[in-house]
């Protein structure tokens, strides 16, 4: 089961840490490689999630932004001229109003390497501050939504045969900075298919340690439900066709891991889960309400 990779911040809220312990291997974030700020970044409950297995910090290093943006000749490549085009276009949309940009949120060069730093600066989208003796630069939100999704998806692209990794953000804008194309003329349709708001997840301030103990307790429960949700994925991206097709063939399979899961809620007799639980029956069409096509 793939670990969920959590943009833009360091620190995921508590809800999608949830989600990730219940339904996924764990929860990833992206991190400084600058180890004193990537201590203060993380907090203690991150860290011991990392001790346990359950959270890993991923370094944006040199390494993964020549891969990013570097051609074949070692200068900036087709995906570093995509994400300038996208900050050329975030510039341009402010010039005409005037607007005064808000430089609350911060990039370290280790996560955005030379090339995009200086692409920011020159078109007067953020600018180097020093904070106690460590240098950044502070840039607006849509910029480092735009740079640190980008980076979360070559992550998960790159992770090779050691790790599987699922790019997630509860942000709108981060989302669809995300999943557009970095090479031009590489777009394709494709489904977008929201299963979360189908599973249960805890109240707001239920202590990760309950979650944790659910977690293990009903491991064979929730890794049959996730089991069979990718596999409905899967055979989405086989037949995109036919997306009615594939779910009434899925429809019993959906039901027994379904029907096992919340046995499994009702057995725990814990009262942290919220939100309405549907029928097996049901799922069908509520994830055929929930797709929608992308180009």
């Amino acid at each position: 089961m793939p670990t969920l990779l959590y943009y833009p911040l360091v620190r995921p809220p508590e809800a999608v840490l949830h989600q990730a312990l219940l339904y996924w291997d764990g929860i990833a974030t992206v991190v400084p490689e600058d180890l004193n700020v990537r201590t203060g970044a993380v907090t203690p409950e991150l860290r011991e999630l990392a001790e346990r297995g359950l959270y890993r910090p991923l370094t944006w290093n040199a390494g993964n932004v020549r891969l990013l943006c570097r051609g074949s000749s070692g200068g900036p490549g087709e995906s570093y001229d995509v994400l300038v085009e996208e900050l050329r276009s975030l510039a341009a949309q402010r010039r005409p109003l005037g607007e005064a940009m808000r430089l609350d949120r911060r990039l370290y060069h280790s996560k955005i390497g030379y090339f995009l730093e200086e692409a920011v600066l020159e078109l007067g989208l953020g600018r180097r501050i020093e904070e106690g003796g460590r240098w950044s630069v502070a840039v607006p939100r849509e910029v480092q939504l735009l740079l640190v999704g980008a980076a979360a998806r070559e992550l998960a692209a790159r992770a090779g045969a050691t790790a599987a990794y699922m790019p997630y953000t509860d942000q709108v804008s981060a989302h669809e900075s995300a999943v557009r194309p970095l090479v031009p003329g590489s777009a394709l349709a494709a489904w977008q298919v929201e299963i979360g708001r189908l599973l249960p997840v805890p109240a707001a301030g239920t202590p990760v340690e309950d979650v944790i103990a659910f977690r293990e307790r009903y491991d064979v429960e929730r890794r049959r439900l996730m089991s069979e949700i990718h596999a409905l994925l899967a055979e989405l991206r086989r037949n995109w066709e036919q997306p009615a097709d594939v779910m009434e063939a899925m429809r019993d399979r959906l039901r027994g891991a379904v029907d096992d899961y919340h046995a499994a809620v009702r057995s725990s007799r814990r009262a942290w889960f919220s939100g309405g639980w549907p029928s097996p029956w049901a799922w069908p069409g509520l994830l055929r309400a929930s797709l929608s096509c992308r180009a």
